[in-house]
């Protein structure tokens, strides 16, 4: 079996350093391939992107290109439409038949995940990975669904001597909980900073700063 590979996916409107930096240190503790940073076309439970598909795409582009663990996918794009992940990790699994896939999200995105297009089924295509942040995180189980308590209960890795390294030895069905550096950055905030006339130096790469002040985004 060839080693798992991350599957990253979201709006990216902006990119920032909240997406990249968890995702770096997934990659090096769980031993994955690589990270595929996926920009949806439509995202299904949340507002439309307020910035243009090619602008979200190259603003990704830029901010992955220096880290060779990071790839871009263009596959929601290209599909159209609303971009449910159940088809994403369809379309994944058929290009890499023999790699163990992991969906990477944070613990806000699994806590909502009862929300998404058939969302029991992922696990049929991809373990689970959720990013919790030491702080702001601590107590999100105890706000979670008895539906949802039940599926993590389930389906949840038990740690054992070889810890995260299990994800290797299965294709999916996994949910497994990882504990990341917490940046507590949003692209909501950014976008409201921008409109304010403020600076978003340090909350994300200086490449899409530049970016963003080229095609005069979010004013």
């Amino acid at each position: 079996m060839k080693p798992p590979i991350g599957i990253y996916g979201g709006t990216f409107d902006p990119i920032h350093y909240g997406h990249l930096r968890p995702n770096l240190e997934l990659c090096e503790v769980l031993g994955l391939d690589h990270v595929r940073f996926i920009p949806a076309f439509l995202p299904p439970h949340r507002n439309n992107p307020v910035t243009q598909v090619e602008h979200r795409l190259e603003m990704v582009a830029l901010a992955i290109e220096s880290e060779p663990s990071f790839v871009l996918d263009d596959r929601e794009i290209t599909r159209g439409g609303s971009s449910y992940m159940l088809d994403t990790l369809k379309s994944l699994r058929q290009d890499f038949s023999d790699s163990p896939l992991c969906l990477l999200m944070g613990m806000d995105a699994f806590s909502g995940i009862e929300n998404w297009y058939h969302w029991q089924e992922l696990l049929n295509y991809a373990h689970i990975i959720v990013s919790q942040r030491p702080d702001t995180d601590f107590h999100a189980q105890e706000l979670w669904s008895d539906s949802l308590s039940a599926f993590y209960q389930e389906h949840k890795y038990q740690k054992c001597k070889t810890g995260s390294k299990n994800i290797h030895n299965s294709l999916c069905g996994k949910i497994q909980l990882e504990t990341v550096t917490q940046l507590s950055i949003s692209a909501t905030d950014i976008r409201d900073r921008l409109k304010n006339k403020q600076s978003i130096r340090f909350l994300v790469p200086e490449s899409i700063i530049n970016l963003i002040e080229c095609y005069n985004l979010y004013n």
